[in-house]
């Protein structure tokens, strides 16, 4: 099935310095099905129109399609509709519920985030902090990554936080952390969680309603979907209850110069005219995933991670950082004291795309006491020969660099 696949997404078939691509970059960006390129060019080629109270043909076709993938989402998530915001992606949104939710915070109100967070989900908080002044706590991660779970049900005790916001999984180590968990733990308090879903929207497939967050983020182009759209999830009377972030055209009830009123969640957080076509492709996106069983490419997923894991393990020198048995299926690694970005660009080479560096997540790095590490990121399209090209090239960009 997989191999079959591997036929949908058309960039694998490239070649990289006359070497076959072998693409690990995944929790940077997927790669795109024809069917979202199709869609994408469907829209500009016979479609194209502005969305919402046109009166002629192309607009309300527009708008039906653009709307219809609002419902896709809202069952994807097991949600309502009314209770998904468009964005340009989880930086966005994230930003959006910093902004928002700074009316609720105090004097030494706590925000509880952890080492393992991209920036998106640490810079927003932090301003919010400034302008409030709010603390900001940290869960408690080892030396080598990992999320201590007891004690941080133990900290949101302590702390009794307005706001949790923590990622799903992790971008930079690909850890899966127990939210639920620390979601229920926090329910005594009323703390607003959020959840970070930028990894494991496509990977994990959360049900939202069992998850019991607050809010949920993420960016369409990390599950097959185009760049610059995405979304927010809220539990409405929360939603609906935050001030708008920005203003114009379309989340207008009334406009005139004695004042103006604002329509409700979403549209009230959608201003101007919106990504269309990001959104189109994007349902196609949702399509292709849909049509996939979950359960198996989960444990597909799963098993090309072990086998990674397998063969890396047999390098002397290679040191695995993270939570290696609950993991989405990102490797990130160090090799002795080579660096990253040198192992990367030999790497490449060989067709080989691999991220190096601090992923966004420079306060982990710090925490792990290395300025980086070069990160494998794996995906449903990904098979075993990857892997092996993978490994054979690394033994010689290793040999290159110990000559």
């Amino acid at each position: 099935m997989i191999e079959q696949l591997r036929k949908d997404f058309p960039l694998l078939q490239n070649l990289v310095d006359e070497q076959p691509l072998c693409y690990f970059d995944s929790a940077a960006t997927t790669q795109k099905p024809q069917v979202v390129i199709d869609a994408v060019n469907q829209f500009y080629h016979q479609e194209n129109a502005n969305v919402h109270r046109g009166a002629h043909t192309l607009s309300a076709q527009a708008t039906t399609k653009y709307e219809a993938v609002r419902d896709k989402l809202a069952q994807y998530l097991n949600v309502q509709r009314n209770e998904v915001v468009w964005t340009k992606g989880a930086t966005d949104s994230l930003n959006l519920l910093a902004y928002g939710l700074t009316n609720i915070l105090g004097q030494d109100d706590v925000i509880v985030l952890s080492p393992l967070e991209h920036h998106a989900n640490i810079v927003p908080w932090q301003q919010a902090a400034e302008k409030t002044g709010a603390k900001i706590a940290l869960l408690p991660v080892s030396k080598e990554g990992v999320l201590d779970q007891s004690a941080a049900i133990e900290l949101i005790r302590d702390t009794k936080p307005k706001i949790i916001s923590l990622c799903h999984a992790s971008n930079a180590l690909g850890n899966i952390h127990d939210v639920k968990q620390l979601i229920e733990a926090s329910k005594p308090y009323g703390t607003i969680t959020v959840v970070d879903g930028a990894q494991s929207f496509m990977h994990l497939r959360p049900d939202l309603k069992a998850l019991d967050c607050d809010f949920f983020v993420f960016s369409a182009h990390k599950a097959l979907g185009p760049t610059g759209v995405g979304g927010l999830y809220g539990r409405y009377d929360l939603l609906n209850n935050l001030p708008v972030y920005q203003t114009g055209g379309e989340m207008i009830d009334t406009v005139s110069f004695t004042g103006t009123t604002f329509r409700n969640a979403p549209e009230k957080f959608e201003p101007g005219t919106p990504n269309i076509c990001g959104v189109i492709g994007f349902g196609a996106a949702l399509d292709y995933l849909t049509s996939l069983n979950k359960n198996e490419l989960l444990a597909y997923e799963q098993s090309l991670h072990q086998y990674l894991l397998t063969r890396l393990r047999q390098i002397d020198g290679i040191k695995i950082w993270g939570d290696n048995k609950n993991n989405i299926g990102v490797v990130s690694f160090t090799y002795k004291n080579e660096h990253h970005f040198d192992i990367a660009t030999l790497l490449n080479s060989y067709g080989i795309a691999v991220r190096s560096g601090h992923h966004c997540t420079q306060p982990l790095m710090a925490h792990l006491n290395i300025t980086g590490t070069v990160r494998v990121s794996l995906a449903f399209y990904n098979n075993q020969q990857d892997i092996d090209s993978f490994i054979a090239a690394l033994m010689e960009t290793i040999e290159m660099l110990e000559e």
